[in-house]
């Protein structure tokens, strides 16, 4: 079963993103601020990384350069979920490593589809 950690500050969001993932037979592991992801990540290694932008402390935007500068870490893929909707940034956010981008509410079809061509 893949694992996803989903970095995300916000309950309602954190709540539909968790429970798309879990209807798609993904195992999800929570975190609430980039601070309490790094302790995460110590724990485990995810199949992918789902990445509010907006959180507390370190930003999401802050989080993904940490992410994919780190060779331990490098190889996750990362999808910004934000309601930051933007081209300048979905393009900050692919210049930082983000493999995808979804915007909030994230829709489930999209959600899984995005799933699909990043880990399977």
């Amino acid at each position: 079963m893949s694992t996803v950690l989903v970095v995300e500050d916000g309950a309602t969001d954190r709540e539909i993103i968790s429970r798309y993932l879990q209807q798609a037979g993904l195992a999800v592991v929570i975190a609430k601020s980039s601070e309490e992801a790094h302790e995460k990540l110590h724990q485990s290694k995810p199949d992918i990384i789902f990445l509010d932008i907006i959180l507390p402390g370190q930003s999401g935007f802050e989080l993904c350069r940490d992410l994919k500068t780190n060779p331990n870490t490098s190889q996750i893929p990362v999808v910004l979920c934000s309601t930051k909707t933007t081209d300048v940034d979905k393009m900050w956010g692919s210049m930082l490593g983000a493999d995808a981008y979804l915007h909030k509410p994230v829709d489930q079809a999209e959600l899984l589809r995005t799933i699909r061509q990043l880990i399977y």
